[in-house]
């Protein structure tokens, strides 16, 4: 198969340039209208999130719940302390949008399609990667403001927990319900435009980082973005370090199978930009340090992205490339990948 270049990443560079360019349109009271467009946009990433989603295709991986604790541990347990100690240490040195933005790294859900591949490419369950991506996604709308809630309740950034969740259920779980709704009606035809949706999908998903940006850029809060990008880029690194030496060796000591090692190992390390970014738009609006929040995120996908390419270069691209796979129709779940 002939691998094709990801076009997503250098589209997350775009839309930054953009926003430095043209920062107007996007920034609050702009002609894009960002304060409903960007709710609008994201009704329609989990819209179609629960369009593609196959629940059918989660039960094979349901029986095996050891390893279900495992990555959902990880995911909102190890992950958010580790968040918390970096706070505790480093709080008055990062500064308040910077540590907002790392520990809401820490508290999101685990990205669905990067776990799922990479599972799939190192011959691990792809079943229970399907099954703790998804749940993580759901889970990932109370348990991330309840840890953001907790962690910043003395903090500039102080949330108000219920309103929060009542805007994610509102503009996340309800469309991800409808879609989920009309998948008997639109299910076939999802999976043949698959395609074109992931397109709809990451473009909505780069709208919402431009919008984030506009306002940063009209507010000079800039001024320290070399700093930033690089604490960020140090502490993103060393938490995934810390997070797939733990994971692996916790499934070890646990006695896990190998491949349900290696699902817990790529699920429970890795982050949502897909969740994230929606997520900071509700639960941060407006704010004008949105870019630096969401700075932390954007800098660990490209880190994992590059720990992808270590482990399995060319089929993690080539699994990334079938667009799909985040969903993984029945289809390709009765897929024989000991092939691979």
């Amino acid at each position: 198969m002939k691998k094709s270049a990801d076009w997503f990443l250098p589209g997350m560079g775009a839309a930054v340039a953009l926003a430095w360019l043209f920062p107007d349109p996007g920034a609050k009271g702009g002609s894009l209208q960002p304060e409903l467009v960007n709710k609008l946009g994201v009704s329609l990433i989990f819209f179609l999130h629960g369009l593609m989603l196959s629940f059918d295709a989660l039960a094979a991986g349901t029986r095996r719940w050891r390893v279900h604790l495992l990555v959902q541990a990880s995911t909102f347990a190890l992950f958010p302390l580790l968040g918390l100690a970096l706070l505790a240490a480093f709080r008055v040195r990062l500064g308040a949008e910077l540590s907002t933005g790392l520990f809401f790294l820490c508290a999101l859900p685990s990205t669905v399609s990067s776990s799922v591949a990479l599972t799939a490419a190192a011959r691990g369950n792809v079943a229970v990667a399907v099954f703790n991506a998804t749940l993580s996604s759901l889970l990932g709308v109370v348990l991330t403001p309840l840890w953001l809630s907790l962690a910043l309740g003395t903090a500039e950034h102080a949330l108000p927990f219920g309103s929060v969740v009542l805007d994610l259920l509102l503009w996340l779980v309800l469309p991800l319900v409808l879609g989920q709704a009309t998948r008997p009606l639109l299910g076939r035809w999802a999976t043949s435009n698959h395609k074109r949706i992931n397109v709809v999908d990451r473009l909505t998903i780069l709208l919402l980082v431009y919008t984030s940006f506009c306002d940063s850029v009209k507010g000079g809060v800039w001024r320290s973005g070399f700093t930033a990008l690089a604490v960020s880029a140090a502490v993103s690194a060393l938490l995934l370090a810390v997070a797939l030496g733990l994971t692996w060796f916790a499934g070890r000591a646990m006695a896990l199978e190998r491949a349900d090692r290696i699902a817990a190992l790529f699920c429970g390390s890795t982050k949502s930009l897909a969740s994230g970014v929606p997520m900071a738009r509700l639960i941060f609006g407006a704010h004008p340090s949105l870019a630096f929040i969401l700075l932390p995120i954007m800098i660990s996908i490209m880190i994992s992205r590059a720990v992808a390419d270590f482990f399995c270069p060319s089929l993690y691209h080539q699994l990334l490339h079938l667009d799909n796979i985040p969903y993984l129709p029945e289809k390709l779940m009765a897929t024989d990948l000991s092939r691979f």
